[in-house]
């Protein structure tokens, strides 16, 4: 029994950044088709925006179309004339960044990526709202925690988690929510999924669709202060993963497309 369709594997993306002629896996990120009308979708790798700040390029590994081992494609964050590739939601407190994607040349190249059609397989928070989605949800987090992306290929991890804190977003008052779930360094970037479930309680209402609802952007960290006994003054911060994870919803990456569109559309031309 999959709870999972097995091409959602296939959207995401392990992130790389190389030193010394090595890579290491840092991140996630996901293929998603913003709908358009025709010719349907412009496609994007959607990631955080803390992923790919401050670098000149990154590495997108992603599976190939037969059993090969996975290709590896650099991206450059930057073109030849300092203009960048990349494109952050305008607010900066909102962690979520899309760089236009030629689809079509990633298939001739090999590589077998698929995305989520935005009007078909997410949703956002109005539609959340209008399913009843609620705390104690359980959603799936699909991406690359630790760097483990696998030998030859490109394996997502799938780790559960329920939603821990959703109402303030389907109030309008925040835009990001909260899953009681481990993510790790190497999770930021990655989609949540909406668990289908076949039962409810009477009077609520039952989503049987894997649908897309959000974006990780990391764990809401813990702090404990040791302080000197001598001097009563803190001394060392000791920083601890919550096992909260923050996340923002399918809202952001469209608003970040819609902001920067006249400039994607130039930067394709």
């Amino acid at each position: 029994m999959a709870l999972l369709p097995p091409e959602y594997f296939d959207c995401v993306a392990a992130i790389g950044t190389e030193s010394d002629k090595s890579k290491r896996w840092v991140a996630s990120a996901f293929f998603y088709g913003f709908p358009v009308g025709e010719p349907g979708y412009k496609t994007f790798l959607v990631s955080n925006r803390h992923v790919f700040e401050g670098f000149e390029a990154v590495w997108v590994r992603i599976n190939a179309e037969a059993s090969e081992p996975a290709k590896e494609f650099q991206l450059l964050l930057s073109a030849k004339d300092g203009s960048p590739n990349w494109f952050a939601h305008p607010n900066p407190d909102v962690d979520v960044a899309v760089v236009p994607v030629h689809f079509e040349n990633l298939h001739v190249r090999g590589a077998r990526p698929k995305f989520f059609p935005g009007d078909k397989q997410a949703i956002r928070t109005a539609e959340m709202a209008d399913i009843g989605t609620t705390e104690g949800d359980f959603v799936f987090i699909l991406g690359f925690p630790l760097g483990l992306a696998g030998e030859e290929r490109n394996f997502v991890i799938v780790r559960a988690g329920t939603i821990a804190r959703v109402r303030d977003l389907l109030d309008g008052k925040a835009n990001t929510f909260l899953l009681d779930a481990s993510v790790f360094p190497g999770n930021s970037g990655g989609p949540v999924i909406l668990k289908p479930e076949a039962m409810t309680i009477m009077g609520t209402k039952v989503s049987n669709m894997p649908y897309v609802i959000g974006i990780v952007q990391g764990y809401l960290p813990y702090e404990d202060v040791a302080v000197s006994a001598q001097t009563k003054r803190p001394r060392v911060i000791f920083q601890e993963n919550s096992g909260l994870a923050v996340v923002h919803p399918i809202d952001c990456i469209d608003e970040t497309v819609r902001a920067n569109l006249e400039a994607i559309d130039a930067l394709k031309d």
